[in-house]
């Protein structure tokens, strides 16, 4: 066996060899998860100017049997999804680079044998390329790197439609319009490295791939790190080490193991770590610090303990603590848990006191509450939190509560107004962040605003369920269509998961879809305080949901109130009036293009979602009076076979972008319209 660390360029670069998938292997199956990780991993290299380098693992390999002076083939045993997905990549590149050297650089020296003297479309006999994948997707790569140069913005065959080869391709060619393509190359062919391991030819190429994925599970990151603390300890201190440090993590965390030591690292390290360089880390920050293996297993397993009681809070003995957590437990605030054990740490030591701990944990729900509503994305966190406990040190060093608040408004934090303008039109059901995610997020928003009221006895909110005072399905509900009037479709979009319409009860089944007549008996019978609201209500349109919307509004600036300095710039686009405006430019994700009237904007933005492979069955279900399959009363088609029901005003169509673009995950930032009033341009 011969194994070598080298970078992508030189391990695909070596003149006259070929990759062969066997037929044994799985065919290609990387989505949009494993696209999106290696995105992101290659732009943190473009954003680090080609200092550093990424470890892709592992790429096995074993040589056919031998064929002097002609190409040399290695089947590709491990490595077939990554690999597969970079020369996909490559050809891409290539594809856009068009006559230039790169592209001709791209094609000669690392897609094709240029001097190969076996050419076919026969898959078996195929030596030109430098990949051949297995047998169904050899048609479908080979077709992403002509001879010819493809036109822009040409199509593949129908042949192809469903084949994950072209959709990754597809995924890459829409993140690569703002990127330079020279550097992004030399990322892929200079900073991606990987350990190239060869097997001797007389090694059974499938068994070695059985027993590298087939046999049990895979070695996780945890069972590396473990195997690596128990080799360097001596074996008289083994048992030991392992009942009382390592046995009870396992135990305890079971699958979550590998997360916990994630997040251990880059509390103790004040840097992200990957999920798959774990074990590498850890190593690596063991040997550099100089720290005894008995020593730093014994600090990974106290901060274990912690984690347990910040994934499982009622075991927190803490009454206020407990609480605190399971609330940021609910939002799944998973990229403060480096930071949280770091506190917790201190609390142990007696160094915070419970409140000042829970305080803190109340000014973390504060940012992400405020943070979601306005639709701002969690992935600038990322790089946020590691460092937030010792920079909240050097801020205020005898006051750990002052000093987070003081970091933690630096991080995106919305001013009341932005709060204000972004909850009034909230889709609190956005399915972006995930459905159970966002009927969680709803539902603590709800209880909330109930506690917020002071009730000297207790109510279980936990028993109590959403419920729509509109309902959510109001197509064949003749009495709700002729309640809200003749733009019933469009209202019923705009307002149906808005806060206003939303409220608790224990009576979801029985009120169903029954008029609001009805519903109001119930909700006037009703023990909570955010029911007595519909004492004095005796019709359920849109000026009421407004109302009420408005009027929750600033009881939620109460509960979340601004712990900021009162100089906070706005964050997020307002809406500066756009009654009776005309819109001249629209922007999406950087891209401009013409609009003259307010449905251009509505379709531009829809179609828009439908190059991005968005889901419009899900799109249809959550917003059932704009986009369906059959036609409305003012039918607009889109491209594919959905039809848009355009709505009169123009503040509707202006929230509903807003909220599509929320449906589909992407910040506020990346829809942006401007628009004419009295002759002057508004920007927002």
């Amino acid at each position: 066996m011969k194994a070598e660390q080298t970078d992508l360029g030189t391990l695909l670069g070596g003149s006259n060899q070929q990759f062969i998938v066997p037929l044994f292997q799985r065919t290609y199956s990387w989505n949009k998860k494993e696209w999106q990780d290696l995105w992101d991993d290659l732009n943190e290299l473009l954003d680090d100017e080609g200092k550093s380098r990424h470890f892709l693992g592992s790429i096995v390999t074993i040589p056919t049997s031998a064929q002097p002076h002609k190409i040399k083939q290695y089947l590709l045993i491990d490595g077939q999804q990554r690999l597969t997905t970079l020369f996909i990549l490559l050809a891409l590149i290539r594809n856009k680079t068009k006559e230039s050297s790169l592209a001709e650089e791209i094609y000669d020296q690392q897609l094709i044998n240029k001097y190969a003297t076996t050419r076919s479309a026969n898959c078996h006999s195929e030596k030109f390329y430098r990949l051949k994948p297995t047998q169904k997707d050899c048609a479908a790569f080979w077709a992403l790197m002509p001879s010819t140069l493809p036109e822009e913005g040409s199509t593949f065959s129908d042949e192809f439609k469903d084949s994950a080869i072209i959709h990754c391709y597809r995924f890459f060619e829409r993140k690569l319009h703002k990127v330079d393509l020279e550097q992004f190359y030399n990322a892929i062919t200079q900073q991606l490295v990987v350990v190239s391991i060869t097997l001797d030819t007389d090694e059974n190429p499938y068994l070695v791939f059985e027993s590298l994925n087939a046999r049990g599970k895979p070695l996780t990151q945890a069972d590396l790190v473990r195997n690596y603390f128990f080799m360097n300890i001596t074996d008289n201190q083994q048992t030991e080490a392992f009942e009382d440090y390592w046995k009870p993590m396992q135990d305890t965390l079971g699958d979550s193991l590998t997360e916990y030591i994630r997040h251990y690292l880059i509390a103790v390290r004040e840097t992200d770590v990957k999920s798959q360089e774990v074990y590498m880390t850890l190593k690596k920050h063991i040997e550099d610090n100089k720290l005894g293996t008995i020593q730093s297993l014994k600090e990974l397993a106290s901060y274990a303990k912690y984690y347990c009681n910040i994934l499982a809070p009622q075991h927190e003995l803490s009454s206020i603590i407990q609480k605190a957590l399971a609330r940021l437990k609910r939002l799944e605030v998973t990229v403060s848990y480096p930071f949280i054990i770091k506190c917790y740490d201190d609390y142990a030591h007696q160094k915070l006191n419970e409140n000042n701990f829970a305080k803190i944990l109340g000014l973390i729900e504060n940012l992400v509450i405020r943070r979601s509503i306005c639709n701002m994305a969690r992935q600038g966190l990322n790089k946020k939190f590691p460092n937030l406990y010792r920079e909240a040190k050097q801020s205020s060093p005898t006051n750990l509560v002052k000093g987070v608040a003081n970091i933690l408004q630096s991080m995106g934090y919305p001013s009341d107004d932005d709060f204000k303008e972004a909850l009034k039109i909230a889709n609190l059901y956005n399915p972006s962040v995930g459905r159970e995610l966002a009927r969680e997020k709803t539902k603590l928003i709800l209880e909330s605003l109930e506690d917020s009221y002071g009730h000297k006895e207790v109510v279980n909110l936990s028993a109590l369920t959403i419920e729509h005072v509109m309902p959510q399905s109001i197509e064949k509900n003749a009495w709700w269509k002729e309640h809200i009037g003749e733009d019933w479709e469009s209202i019923h979009t705009s307002y149906l998961h808005t806060l206003g319409n939303l409220t608790l009860t224990g009576y979801n089944a029985e009120m169903s879809n029954s008029e609001f007549s009805k519903k109001k008996l119930w909700l006037e019978q009703s023990h909570i305080e955010l029911n007595r609201y519909f004492d004095r209500i005796y019709e359920w349109k849109e000026v009421q949901i407004v109302q009420r919307t408005e009027y929750l509004v600033e009881r939620a600036l109460k509960v979340w109130s601004n712990f900021g300095d009162g100089t906070l710039p706005s964050l997020i686009k307002k809406n500066h009036g756009v009654a009776g405006t005309k819109p001249f430019t629209l922007t999406l994700k950087g891209k401009e293009q013409p609009v003259e009237f307010w449905k251009d904007v509505l379709i531009a933005t829809l179609e828009f979602l439908i190059t991005e492979d968005v889901n419009f069955e899900e799109l249809a279900e959550d917003f059932p009076g704009l986009i369906a399959k059959n036609a409305f009363k003012r039918p607009i088609p889109l491209s594919n076979q959905y039809y848009v029901n355009l709505p009169a005003q123009a503040e509707r169509v202006y929230h509903l972008c807003q909220q599509l673009m929320e449906f589909a995950g992407y910040a506020s930032e990346d829809w942006n319209v401007e628009y004419k009033s009295n002759a002057k341009v508004a920007q927002t």
